[in-house]
């Protein structure tokens, strides 16, 4: 066996690497996508269904907002930004402003003219959201939230306050408020105080015939309750100078035209005026006001 050569192997021990980190990087993105989820379950669950909306569109055509704007800024200078800046009503983001004016152009009204409207609209819908969630949590107005109608019209934000079988808002052929009344108005003052536009108030009767012999018709009648009304309004928080204009109609506009008698076309119609429906108002005031000699 002598001159068998010997074969010595040798291991070549390598040494790696703590695998560079990699499980960090993988740790950090699952933690920023769990941030991310929790993030957009919290926005969803803080927006109106309006704000919803536009941000849905918003996502399904990001390049038909601003694209000619500075970076940061909407049209007109406008932030952005999809989080409202406070709590105050009508500091919507410039994404609904800007959805709401495309949706309804005006070729005869400059891009400021449209944006201040989109942004009044979007006010609108904010104060109709906020009162219809108060009417349901509201213990005061709960019990008459089939009294209180409220939708948008060209005027504005209409509110509505009508009467029901068993339940008038007034004493019988009289403007005294009945209790409750004076509690839903003096609710409702306290939101509409939040928003600068100014309001006009109509006072409606149905079709039955005033009994006076003094001349006193339901013209008198409708008119003294717009203004009981307004009064509750005042004495519930609402700024004098709000009101742009306190009116009575008698029947000459029922709520259900196929019946005069229905006591829901007693009410009162409280309008947030747009600001467009407010110089119409004056400026029909003005027409007919009496010219000076």
């Amino acid at each position: 066996m002598e001159g068998q050569p010997i074969v010595v192997k040798r291991v070549k021990k390598v040494v790696h690497g703590a695998h560079g980190g990699s499980w960090k990087v993988a740790f950090a993105d699952f933690v920023t996508a769990l941030m991310a989820f929790f993030m957009v379950m919290w926005l969803t669950s803080s927006t109106t269904p309006e704000q919803k909306a536009a941000i849905s569109k918003y996502f399904n055509d990001p390049y038909g907002v601003g694209s000619n704007t500075a970076a940061g800024e909407g049209a007109g200078g406008a932030s952005t930004n999809m989080i409202p800046a406070s709590g105050q009503l009508g500091t919507a983001s410039s994404v609904i402003q800007l959805e709401a004016a495309k949706e309804n152009p005006d070729d005869t009204e400059t891009p400021n003219e449209t944006m201040a409207k989109a942004i009044e609209q979007q006010r609108l819908e904010e104060l109709k959201s906020e009162l219809q969630n108060e009417i349901r949590a509201s213990q005061a107005l709960a019990p008459f939230k089939d009294q209180l109608l409220i939708d948008i019209t060209p005027e504005g934000l209409r509110i509505q306050i009508v009467d029901k079988e068993n339940r008038p808002m007034f004493a019988m052929g009289s403007s005294t408020l009945e209790s409750y009344t004076r509690a839903i108005l003096r609710e409702l003052a306290g939101t509409i105080a939040k928003v600068p536009n100014r309001i006009s108030i109509s006072g409606h009767t149905d079709s039955t015939p005033f009994l006076s012999n003094a001349g006193y018709s339901n013209w008198e009648l409708s008119s003294d309750r717009a203004n009981a009304a307004r009064r509750e309004l005042l004495s519930g928080g609402l700024p004098e100078n709000k009101v742009a204009r306190v009116v009575g109609v008698s029947s000459s506009i029922p709520y259900d035209k196929t019946n005069s008698l229905n006591p829901i076309n007693r009410r009162i119609n409280i309008i947030v005026m747009t600001k467009e429906a407010e110089e119409a108002a004056l400026k029909s005031e003005e027409a007919t006001a009496p010219k000076r000699q």
